[in-house]
């Protein structure tokens, strides 16, 4: 088999970190002797997350099983995941901003038996509904936990908590039309229906000046795709939610944001 060296695009601040996570981990399980020491599985599990190196590269690459890179993945995956924000604790953050941006993405899956709830008819393909939260910035502040792809955007905020506690905390926030009708402190632009059929000069430039602010938002979705096991998930969508959560506290790490 032919090999050559790769790069990850992260620093090795983020590698340092999460070596310690993994060898305290290990020294709480007594763990005497391992295939690889925590800084190379460290340096294994971001391959994976942020290349996208499947478990057959990443094995020959390592020189050790396919099954025991898939150990090393999944249990560094529950550690960090562990780590993350709640949606109360994202929203007490949040409060500090000046606004924040609300926005959703869709995480593609392979497609599975019971394929109909993780269809999404707005894009057109099999996924997970993940709500992201950024700041003025457009840097990604929180991710929530992963919903099937069928739920429409609104809804998978209000379901996890998100709408209600954005407004318990008065945190100003811009979202784009799929947000419309969710009231609080969730600012939505005009849209046009059969009682209102034409937009004033005054509201379509309150659209403008909306869509400025909420455009910044897409910097959010587009660090998170930038981990590329996401590109497509192959494993459980129920993994879902760990996966975007373990991402989440790395990126922030990474970006020296995380406040643990």
């Amino acid at each position: 088999m032919l090999s050559y060296r790769a790069a990850i695009p992260l620093s090795n601040h983020t590698l340092i970190r999460l070596t310690e996570l993994i060898r305290a981990q290990q020294a709480e399980r007594g763990c005497r002797w391992r295939r690889l020491a925590p800084a190379q599985q460290a340096l294994l599990v971001l391959a994976h997350l942020r290349n996208g190196d499947t478990y057959a590269r990443l094995a020959a690459g390592f020189a050790i099983g396919t099954t025991t890179a898939w150990r090393y993945v999944r249990e560094t995956v529950d550690l960090v995941a562990v780590l993350a924000d709640d949606v109360h604790a994202a929203t007490v953050r949040a409060a500090r901003l000046a606004y924040a941006i609300l926005d959703g993405t869709l995480i593609p899956i392979d497609r599975l038996a019971d394929e109909r709830p993780y269809y999404s008819g707005k894009h057109k393909q099999h996924g997970m509904n993940v709500q992201l939260l950024a700041d003025p910035a457009g840097r990604l502040v929180w991710a929530s936990p992963a919903s099937p792809g069928a739920i429409h955007d609104i809804t998978a905020a209000r379901q996890v908590g998100l709408i209600d506690a954005l407004t318990s905390a008065g945190v100003k926030t811009f979202a784009d039309k799929g947000y419309q009708g969710a009231g609080g402190t969730i600012r939505t632009p005009f849209k046009r229906h059969r009682h209102r059929r034409w937009l004033s000069s005054s509201q379509r430039e309150v659209n403008r000046s909306h869509a400025r602010i909420r455009a910044l938002g897409e910097r959010a979705v587009a660090t998170l795709k930038a981990w590329k096991v996401l590109t497509k998930l192959r494993c459980c969508p129920h993994r879902a939610t760990t996966l975007v959560q373990a991402i989440l506290v790395l990126q922030l790490i990474e970006e020296d944001r995380y406040p643990g």
